[in-house]
């Protein structure tokens, strides 16, 4: 029998097993010869146009949420407490990492409906290239009857990775004669929101 040469001893070495510090044998473990190099590796490289990939963010169960009378006071909804607060024009925004509930006043002469919204009741996010419509239905709370709008659509670009995630987002519209009031919930996709989103639209109250 030849002697084995200097690579073929080098590979048995490698697999043999070694003794650990309590003497038990350890094997080393041997990546295949044609292991290939998983995607997002640096030899693959990572798609810069990708959602990036981002823990749901659940509203927590003991969140606290309060009142909040928008400007003119055409309606009242409570918001989560301690969320961040943007206003812009008749637009009023609470923001905690990718949830956002976004509270809207607008004058109409008539109620919303299902039509009128599959129209052009969402030309403000219509036309972004991520934009997907679900579904647009009539829904009642509290308030009275209204109509809901489901999309998924791209968050704003992260500010240190410049990537985006897919939201899932709940358009809501009630009328009470000349005002519409919009409420729009958005959450990371795969989020369970669905009781906080609950509360929020039922909060809803007129003046």
């Amino acid at each position: 029998m030849s002697e084995p040469t200097a690579t073929e001893s080098a590979v048995v070495a490698s697999a043999a097993p070694t003794a650990s510090a309590s003497g038990a044998p350890t094997i080393a473990s041997v990546p295949p010869a044609d292991s290939a190099a998983t995607p997002g590796s640096a030899a693959g490289g990572v798609d810069p146009n990708a959602p990036e990939p981002v823990q749901a963010g659940d509203i927590p169960d003991d969140q606290l949420f309060v009142p909040y009378v928008m400007p003119g006071r055409q309606f009242t909804v409570a918001v989560p407490e301690g969320w961040a607060r943007t206003a812009q024009g008749d637009t009023v925004t609470f923001t905690d990492n990718y949830n956002t509930v976004t509270l809207q006043a607008t004058s109409a002469t008539s109620a919303p409906t299902v039509d009128t919204i599959r129209a052009d009741g969402l030309a403000d996010v219509s036309s972004d290239p991520t934009f997907r419509l679900l579904d647009v239905q009539p829904i009642s709370r509290k308030a009275g009857d209204g109509v809901l709008a489901t999309y998924a659509i791209a968050s704003a670009p992260n500010p240190v990775t410049g990537r985006s995630t897919t939201l899932s987002v709940e358009r809501y519209e009630f009328f009470n004669d000349p005002t519409v009031a919009i409420l729009t919930l958005a959450g990371a996709k795969g989020a369970d929101n669905v009781d906080p989103w609950r509360y929020i639209t039922d909060s809803l109250t007129w003046p």
